[in-house]
């Protein structure tokens, strides 16, 4: 491994955890600047295409976890993550996710990414979240997607 691709997994580790803190702090406005123009976020039940797409649908999160008596936080927790380059400039990863709210887990899944470089920046191109389960009467098992 050369110090181009330490360089290159770094940035996509650090893409991988802005991410995860945009969604938790509902800053959707930074988030979206984590994909290319027309990048994909796919979840189980829909396809958000574009920054102001996924930027909504972050809204919506948002909104969610502020219903009902008392507001939400979420926590993404990442693990196990692999990163295999396509070439210089793109790279595919896999790595699960565990989401809390309130006083325990939520929901938990697999993460799997397309990125391209931007710079010295590397960007989504496609994040296809698969969530594996859900807590009975949990956020999650409860909400409905928008």
């Amino acid at each position: 491994m050369d110090a181009g691709e330490i360089e290159a997994r770094l940035a996509i580790e650090d893409t991988i955890g802005r991410y995860v803190r945009c969604v938790d702090g509902g800053r959707a406005e930074d988030l979206k600047e984590l994909f290319i123009d027309d990048g994909v976020l796919q979840t189980d039940r829909n396809e958000y295409r574009g920054r102001d797409a996924i930027s909504g649908m972050i809204d919506g999160l948002k909104a969610s976890l502020s219903s009902g008596a008392e507001p939400r936080r979420i926590r993404h927790h990442v693990s196990s993550l692999r990163i295999d380059f396509d070439g210089p400039d793109a790279a595919t990863a896999t790595c699960y996710f565990l989401s809390t709210v309130g006083d325990g887990v939520d929901h938990w899944g697999v993460y799997r990414d397309q990125f391209v470089r931007d710079g010295d920046r590397w960007l989504f191109a496609h994040r296809h979240v698969t969530t594996e389960g859900r807590t009975p009467g949990g956020w999650a098992a409860s909400r409905v997607e928008r």
